[in-house]
């Protein structure tokens, strides 16, 4: 008697535990950014919050918890509950690349996080501050092979180091690195000319391109963008062995229960297709594309080689 009322209290707490999943969700939701405010993160995040709180019926809040190369936000999400509550709107720098800029990283990037959904692709580029005489890339590495050990190049996060080592690398010139924790503060000095070189994604040096402070000279894209059609792309200015994508892609803890993550990602594509939301998101040259849950599980995989390969040519060592 005693083993079938445990059978019936088995099953009861099975089927209750699936109804509280169908009633997702229930509370609010935290999406945790690896990248300050003002970030081309943090403006992806916000266009979607308020369409997603809609959608879900609960408050989405955002939260920055920026550094370590975005391994602060993602140990948090990697060590959070599975309930779809805590998320992490990640990008290449603490799934792709920190674990291999890293000897050690308090998370695994492909065991403990579970996709959602792609939201898209960054649009980064090469700006120089505009005292700098260099007009294209190629004139930019000529004048860094004329005046050596001038020119000074700012990161703001891990997508920003890899391109401009593996730039440096198949252009073989050398620039020194200064790194900065975040993209609007290393605009800043770029613009002030403590530093002369940057690769950054579009939105922090829109305006400053625009008022001439700043000049953009390639794009680490596969073509160009119809925001700024003048500038060609890395691959255009003599580079063809250029090779980096800047991802971007909603994940939550490893074994979220899989109706729950459904439920998150069916909103979220919703959202992603939304001409409102598409043309908001052009404005900041970043290019929404949802997806299935297993096709993000997929594309972190890939990323996760591709990306350490590239930072291996690019002769960059774990610190």
């Amino acid at each position: 008697m005693d083993r079938n009322i445990g059978k019936v209290l088995l099953f009861l707490s099975i089927f209750l535990g699936g109804v509280a999943r169908a009633d997702f969700p229930e509370k609010s939701i935290r999406v945790l950014l690896p990248f300050a405010a003002g970030s081309s993160t943090d403006v992806v995040m916000r266009i979607l919050a308020q369409p997603l709180q809609q959608q879900l019926g609960q408050t989405v809040l955002v939260d920055n918890r920026p550094g370590a190369d975005g391994a602060v936000s993602a140990e948090l999400v990697a060590k959070s509950p599975a309930d779809g509550y805590t998320l992490l709107l990640a990008t290449n720098s603490p799934l792709s690349a920190a674990p291999h800029l890293h000897k050690t990283i308090p998370y695994d990037a492909l065991k403990d996080f579970t996709g959602v959904s792609m939201v898209g692709y960054y649009t980064f580029l090469l700006a120089v501050n505009a005292n700098i005489p260099a007009k294209s890339l190629s004139e930019l590495f000529d004048y860094a092979r004329s005046n050596p050990n001038k020119l000074n190049y700012a990161s703001g996060n891990t997508s920003s180091i890899v391109i401009m080592a593996q730039l440096n690398s198949l252009a073989g010139v050398t620039m020194s690195h200064v790194p900065y924790k975040s993209e609007p503060s290393a605009v800043v000095d770029l613009i002030s000319g403590q530093v002369q070189v940057m690769v950054s994604s579009y939105a922090p040096v829109a305006a400053h391109l625009r008022d001439g402070r700043l000049r953009a000279l390639a794009l680490a894209l596969n073509k160009r963008s119809p925001l700024i059609p003048n500038v060609p792309t890395v691959i255009e200015s003599g580079l063809p062995k250029f090779d980096i994508t800047s991802w971007c892609g909603l994940f939550a803890p490893a074994k979220t229960p899989k109706m729950v993550v459904d439920r998150l990602s069916r909103e979220l594509n919703l959202i992603l297709k939304r001409p409102d939301i598409r043309s908001q998101m052009e404005q900041q040259a970043f290019a929404t594309e949802g997806s299935s849950p297993e096709f993000l599980n997929q594309w972190n995989k890939e990323q996760f080689q591709i990306w350490g390969a590239a930072i291996r040519q690019a002769g960059i060592l774990p610190e």
